[in-house]
């Protein structure tokens, strides 16, 4: 039965973040402008999950480890993992489009990631695994627009980029089936993958997505992104309340 929570939820992940993808290639200008949007609801959604939801209970599993190391050396980790992806595209590309190969394995291993973070969050409880899973997606989606975008321009036809696309989001669900099979050890070190997978969230939204929501606001001039971004926060935060009643 967990085993088909775990796969059932880690498919409407990656579909959500392939619905993106699809419309993108008809309706541009509506795809950037809700992208957009969407950066900074994940903003919200994933420091505030982090936070509210995954840090407590890894603290909780825990019991008088240390459970903050684990969350700090896994932002260190995709911080030093995105650094190396952008110095080999620094030192390769001279200037040109983003190889298409670089693209696809950054989102395959990224992928790969949200699915082992998807069952050890399964394996703590159904609704934390459900609400992860949720979390996930609202960053992917945008991500997936994005690698959409780069896919295309590279000159990929339609049909092979979506196909490209598909392929790198279904390595969430291998990684996802991948940390069920060696459940036992996640779930002996549980604390350490909540903890990591924490840090993981923080490192996505402080670094990437709350940057890209400070370009739009200055751009705009608006406070929407703003307001978005503290829904995103107040969701997280009602659901967690929703999850101890």
């Amino acid at each position: 039965m967990l085993l088909a929570y775990i796969f059932i939820f880690t498919m409407i992940g990656s579909i959500l973040s392939l619905a993106g993808s699809f419309f993108l290639i008809f309706k541009k200008e509506i795809t950037e402008t809700f992208s957009a949007y969407l950066v900074s609801f994940a903003a919200g959604v994933l420091l505030a999950f982090a936070f509210l939801d995954l840090l407590p209970e890894a603290q909780e599993a825990a019991g008088e480890l240390n459970f903050l190391i684990p969350a700090l050396l896994g932002f260190i980790a995709f911080f030093l993992v995105e650094r190396y992806l952008r110095l080999f595209h620094h030192h390769h590309g001279h200037g040109e489009k983003t190889p298409t190969s670089l693209v696809l394995i950054g989102d395959g291993v990224h992928n790969f990631i949200d699915g082992v973070a998807i069952t050890a969050s399964f394996l703590t409880s159904i609704p934390l695994g459900i609400v992860t899973s949720l979390a996930v997606a609202a960053h992917e989606i945008p991500q997936e627009i994005a690698d959409m975008g780069i896919l295309l321009a590279n000159r990929l036809p339609k049909a092979k980029a979506l196909f490209y696309n598909l392929l790198s989001a279904l390595t969430a669900l291998l990684g996802a089936l991948l940390a069920f099979y060696f459940a036992d050890i996640i779930e002996g070190n549980l604390y350490i993958f909540l903890s990591v997978t924490a840090g993981f969230f923080i490192y996505i939204s402080a670094s990437d997505l709350i940057p890209s929501l400070h370009e739009q606001n200055l751009k705009d001039k608006s406070y929407q992104y703003i307001l978005i971004f503290l829904l995103g926060v107040i969701l997280v935060f009602t659901s967690s309340l929703l999850l101890e009643a």
